[in-house]
């Protein structure tokens, strides 16, 4: 029997980013928990892999005067080698709206300047680190441990109620369709609402 996916409520996606905007405890500069959220948020609306988002660069998300409207996965960033174009959705626009303000200076150096970091824009935060960040505000928003990939089943399961599988395959950046297959198969939400529905009254 296959393992059912683990994803989240709206509700509780609600949770998660509030939560990392801001956290109920700790002194950390608001610029850090921007830049938690703004992960998350393209893990949740545009299903990047974790190890995709870390290796994203500034130019990648701001081109010229603006946030781009688009994001493209390079080859080499992609899991499996193949470039992908993902458009972004309005908070995501407004969350590198504000990393522009809060993050990114104009550089005099050519170093590559990752998009997402710590102290230097040289290096950016590893895969663990992120995994951290998001462990330890699922935790305190949800009660629970949040794996960074949990975003990306849940970005999947809410876009294939609303569009085609390929589509899907498309913007995941799956291979082959198979990969995608997993998200039609129905969650506990799913469930839940088909009962409801049953107690609505005509």
């Amino acid at each position: 029997m296959k393992t059912q996916l683990k994803t989240l409520t709206p509700l509780e996606c609600s949770q998660l980013l509030r939560c990392l905007q801001q956290p109920s405890s700790g002194d950390v500069p608001p610029r850090v928990y921007h830049r938690n959220y703004t992960m998350a948020l393209l893990m949740l609306d545009a299903g990047l892999r974790v190890g995709e988002l870390i290796q994203l660069r500034q130019d990648q998300l701001w081109y010229i005067n603006g946030p781009v409207g688009s994001l493209v996965i390079e080859k080499m960033q992609a899991k499996n080698k193949s470039e992908r174009t993902i458009p972004v959705t309005l908070r995501v626009h407004d969350a590198i709206d504000r990393m522009q303000r809060d993050w990114w200076i104009k550089r005099s150096d050519f170093a590559t300047p990752y998009a997402f970091y710590r102290t230097s824009h040289k290096y950016p935060l590893t895969t663990r680190q992120v995994q951290r960040i998001i462990k330890a505000a699922g935790i305190e928003s949800i009660g629970r441990e949040i794996h960074p990939h949990i975003l990306r089943h849940t970005f999947a399961t809410r876009l294939m109620s609303k569009t085609s599988m390929r589509v899907v395959q498309q913007l995941l950046g799956h291979s082959n369709l198979t990969s995608t297959q997993i998200y039609t198969h129905p969650n506990n939400a799913d469930l839940q609402e088909a009962i409801d529905q049953l107690n609505e009254r005509s």
